[in-house]
């Protein structure tokens, strides 16, 4: 940090760390006015870098020739975004052109002496003071102008990152969300096939007892047709063919449509052979459906 003040001639830091730098700065300075070999290794065992050494005993030692002690000065620019820290910018006071061109020109010393009871002393020594004051707060204002548009600059560029992140991060979110639910909607459709399934039967079952035929038909034990399980007999009493009469009336079309809409568990079943094996059994052929069924596969021919 002090090669850095000595080649760029001020700094924008932290006070803190301005405050321990003036402490530590200041005293390789006042090496420099005595430019000698011993001078320049000191110089060198603190700073560890040449092109600083060589500055310092260069421009800065002659700037600073004239000068007893005070080479810098801290001026505070504000507070620091993020972690609110004390801003302050250290800077070389001989290399301060605006302030050594507001303040007045050092002439020879001209001694005097006057008689009298030393009226008006003093009087030279404010204006020049009020000068310098004056001078120092012109400098102050135009550094903490520059100060707040750079500022104003680091946060219009951080906004706009800010806000160019924040939408890439939605774009990537939306996509995510789209191939969760393209690969989760198959599972879904299959999951609500299940559910709408199994809960198919029980709205059957729990259909009004004031929609039942007057007549109670006693249904027969279709079960005896090959392929007809339980439950797709519970579909066909429920659907109007308790009987072997009734199945044997219905085309394998009409009960096709009867085990669609139960679900798609029961819609893989083939009904072409059952009207025909419900007629013989209506019938009581049974060694003949006895033997017919043997030749059948699971119901189909």
């Amino acid at each position: 940090m002090a090669c850095s003040l000595i080649e760029h001639k001020r700094i924008k830091t932290t006070v803190a760390k301005a405050k321990a730098l003036r402490k530590y700065v200041e005293p390789i300075i006042t090496k420099s006015k005595t430019d000698t070999m011993h001078s320049r290794r000191v110089v060198f065992s603190y700073l560890k870098n040449k092109e600083a050494v060589k500055e310092l005993f260069g421009p800065v030692a002659d700037k600073i020739a004239d000068r007893p002690g005070g080479y810098t000065r801290i001026l505070k620019i504000g507070n620091r975004l993020g972690d609110n820290a004390e801003l302050a910018m250290i800077e070389l006071v001989d290399f301060n052109e605006l302030a050594l061109e507001s303040a007045p020109a050092k002439g020879k010393k001209k001694s005097r002496r006057r008689r009298g009871g030393g009226k008006g002393k003093g009087k030279p020594k404010a204006e020049a003071q009020a000068v310098v004051e004056e001078a120092e707060v012109i400098e102050e204002a135009e550094v903490v102008e520059e100060a707040v548009d750079q500022v104003e600059e680091v946060v219009e560029e951080t906004v706009e990152e800010v806000a160019e992140a924040a939408e890439e991060v939605a774009e990537e979110v939306e996509t995510a969300v789209e191939e969760v639910v393209e690969e989760a909607a198959p599972e879904v459709e299959a999951a609500v096939e299940e559910v709408v399934e199994e809960a198919a039967p029980e709205v059957v079952e729990e259909a009004p007892a004031e929609e039942a035929p007057a007549a109670e038909v006693e249904a027969d034990d279709l079960t005896k047709i090959e392929g007809v399980g339980p439950k797709i007999k519970e579909l066909l009493i429920n659907a109007g063919l308790p009987t072997f009469a009734a199945v044997a009336a219905a085309t394998p079309e009409q009960i096709k449509e009867i085990l669609t809409n139960a679900g798609s568990r029961y819609a893989r079943h083939n009904p072409g052979t059952w009207p025909k094996q419900a007629e013989m059994a209506a019938a009581g052929q049974w060694d003949e459906l006895k033997k017919w069924q043997d030749e059948l596969d699971g119901g189909k021919e």
